[in-house]
C-alpha cells in the first residue's frame, strides 16, 4: 500500500537527490548517492506490461518452472490474482490464487516447498500501514504451468491455481508493516524485512522445518538491514538469488545488494552484517519490487502506476546459480 503520495515521493527525490550533489562529505548517506554513479549496473532495459488489470505492480518474482517469465500482482484494491508476462511485456495470462484473500499484498518470491523438485510462489499479504493486523499471512501455491493458450486468461475470466496454503505469522514484539518478502532456494526459509524511515530495520524469520500449517507462527528477529539511502530504510522489495548468497533489496530510489562472505562455511544470517553494494536502477514512476532473473545476471524491477513498467538491470559480477 503507498505510504508516500506521488507529490510526496517525488519531492523526497528531488531534495536527496539536491542534497546529494549540494553537500559532499557532509554525511555518508549523500556519498553513498554519489557512489551509485559507480554501481555495479552495466545496462537496463525497459518495457511495458501488456496487462490492462496491472496498475499497482507490488511484487515480482522470476519462473523457476519457464526461465524468461515472471510473476507480479496489483497492491491492495485487487483480488488475489497473479499476472504472468515475459520480459519484453507480452502478457501471457492471469491466475486467480484458490483459496487466497488479498488484504494488501505487497512482495512476492519463488522459491522450494513441501514437495521436492516443485517450484512454488509465496505472496506476501504483509502490508500493515495502520499496525492493526493481529497477524499476516503468506500464501504458498505450487507454480501453475503456462502455456500459449493462457494468455487468452483475464481478471475477469482467470485460470485457478492449485489450491493455496496459508502460512499466518505474526512479529515477536509489536505490529510491523513489511513490503519485502524474501524466500531461502535451499531451505524454503521466510524473511520479511519491516519498512521504516529509520536507517535501520529489523528483518524477521521463519524457518520452514518449524512452520506451522495451523495457527499462528512468531517470526524470529535475526538482523537488521542498514540502508545508506537519505530516506532511511523504506525496503519496498526483495529477493535472494538462486545461489542462496546475495540478497537485494529496493526502495524508491535505487536497489542495494548483499553478499555472503567467501568463507565456504559462512552461515546465511551473516548477509544482514555486510555493507550494502548500491545498484543504480534508473528512474522509476515508484518503485515497489525486485527481484534477479533467473540466471542471476540481472535485477528485474516493476513499478506503480498504468500502464505497469518493467526494467532489467545487469550486474557486472555474477555468482552462477547452483
Amino acid at each position: 500500500m503507498r505510504e508516500l503520495s506521488a507529490g510526496v515521493l517525488m519531492l523526497a527525490l528531488a531534495l536527496a537527490g539536491c542534497a546529494a550533489r549540494g553537500a559532499r562529505g557532509r554525511d555518508r548517506s549523500y556519498e553513498a548517492m554519489d557512489a551509485a554513479r559507480d554501481a555495479p549496473a552495466v545496462a537496463r532495459r525497459e518495457a511495458r506490461i501488456e496487462e490492462p488489470a496491472l496498475d499497482e505492480s507490488s511484487g515480482v518474482a522470476a519462473s523457476r518452472r519457464h526461465p524468461g517469465l515472471f510473476w507480479t500482482h496489483n497492491d491492495s484494491g485487487d483480488g488475489p490474482y497473479l499476472y504472468a508476462f515475459e520480459a519484453g511485456g507480452r502478457r501471457r495470462g492471469v491466475w486467480r490464487v484458490t483459496g487466497a484473500r488479498a488484504e494488501d499484498w505487497e512482495d512476492m518470491a519463488a522459491g522450494p516447498g513441501p514437495e521436492p523438485g516443485r517450484s512454488y510462489l509465496y505472496v506476501g499479504d504483509i502490508g500493515d500501514n495502520d499496525r492493526d493486523r493481529a497477524y499476516v499471512t503468506v500464501y504458498r501455491v505450487p507454480e501453475p504451468p503456462v502455456t500459449p493458450a493462457d494468455a487468452d486468461s483475464t481478471r475477469w475470466e482467470p485460470r485457478p491455481t492449485e489450491p493455496a496454503e496459508a502460512i499466518r505469522l505474526k512479529y515477536p514484539a509489536g505490529r510491523h508493516n513489511s513490503e519485502a518478502l524474501l524466500v531461502h532456494p535451499s531451505t524454503g526459509d521466510l524473511y520479511l524485512v519491516v519498512k521504516t524511515g529509520q536507517a535501520a530495520c529489523g528483518v524477521y524469520r521463519l524457518r520452514a522445518a518449524t512452520a506451522l500449517k495451523s495457527g499462528v507462527n512468531t517470526l524470529e528477529r535475526v538482523g537488521e538491514f542498514h540502508s545508506p539511502s537519505p530516506l532511511g530504510s523504506l525496503v519496498t522489495g526483495a529477493d535472494i538469488a538462486a545461489d542462496g548468497r546475495r540478497v537485494v533489496l529496493c526502495d524508491y530510489l535505487q536497489a542495494y545488494e548483499l553478499r555472503l562472505p567467501e568463507a565456504p562455511d559462512a552461515p546465511f544470517e551473516s548477509v544482514w552484517r555486510q555493507t550494502p553494494a548500491v545498484i543504480q536502477t534508473g528512474p522509476r514512476r515508484q518503485g515497489e519490487a525486485v527481484c534477479y532473473r533467473h540466471d542471476g545476471a540481472a535485477l528485474a524491477l516493476t513499478s506503480e502506476g498504468f500502464p505497469a513498467m518493467f526494467y532489467e538491470v545487469g550486474l557486472k559480477q555474477v555468482v552462477s546459480s547452483r
